[in-house]
């Protein structure tokens, strides 16, 4: 769905408790390892049929926890820019930019704050990179859901909230209480926020 290209897996393995073995075929229910290039996402499909298949997207959950990420050393920024986005893919946080602009502020979103250490750990040991976190005092995130119909720049928002984007253009807005998320919706008429994203 993603890529929509042709694919040859290397030594696809069928795997059953601690047993592996090559396989051919697999059918629905199999469980297979498979080597990714970095192609793959969370939610692919991988099917011999040439007919093209979309699923309903996996849901986001809603997020609790925001954090301005840097990078201490800015030589290191395609390490930085590589680690983060890769730890993304797997899952475990989710970032996003500041509205109208490029990666130069990164903003860390996770359910738990856990994730934050976890986060700067295989950052610091998996690609060199020392970070610095800024948590950010936001405990709400709502996704546009009418996104193509609303001028997001011109949301009437209250003083604590911030727009941000996910990596795939898609407007969000960020809040400190739910009282905010509620005065925003009735400053907007026809404004539609939905408190979880699809991927």
């Amino acid at each position: 769905m993603q890529g929509g290209r042709k694919v040859r897996l290397s030594q696809p393995q069928q795997m059953m408790a601690q047993d592996r073995k090559i396989v051919e075929e697999a059918y629905a229910g199999d469980i297979i390892g498979v080597f990714d290039p970095g192609i793959f996402s969370i939610g692919d499909t991988l099917c011999l049929s040439n007919e093209k298949f979309e699923f309903e997207g996996i849901p986001t959950f809603a997020l609790e926890h925001f954090a301005r990420v840097r990078q201490m050393d800015t030589m290191k920024r395609k390490q930085f820019i590589k680690g983060i986005s890769q730890i993304a893919q797997e899952g475990a946080i989710q970032i996003f930019q500041e509205y109208n602009t490029g990666m130069e502020e990164i903003i860390v979103g996770v359910v738990g704050v856990l994730q934050f250490e976890v986060l700067t750990y295989r950052l610091e040991n998996e690609y060199n990179v020392e970070v610095k976190l800024e948590k950010l005092p936001y405990e709400y995130i709502r996704w546009v859901e009418n996104k193509d119909e609303i001028d997001v720049a011109k949301i009437q928002g209250t003083s604590d909230m911030k727009r941000i984007k996910d990596l795939k253009d898609n407007p969000l807005l960020l809040f400190v209480n739910s009282w905010s998320v509620g005065m925003v919706l009735d400053r907007n008429p026809g404004l539609k926020l939905s408190e979880f994203g699809r991927n």
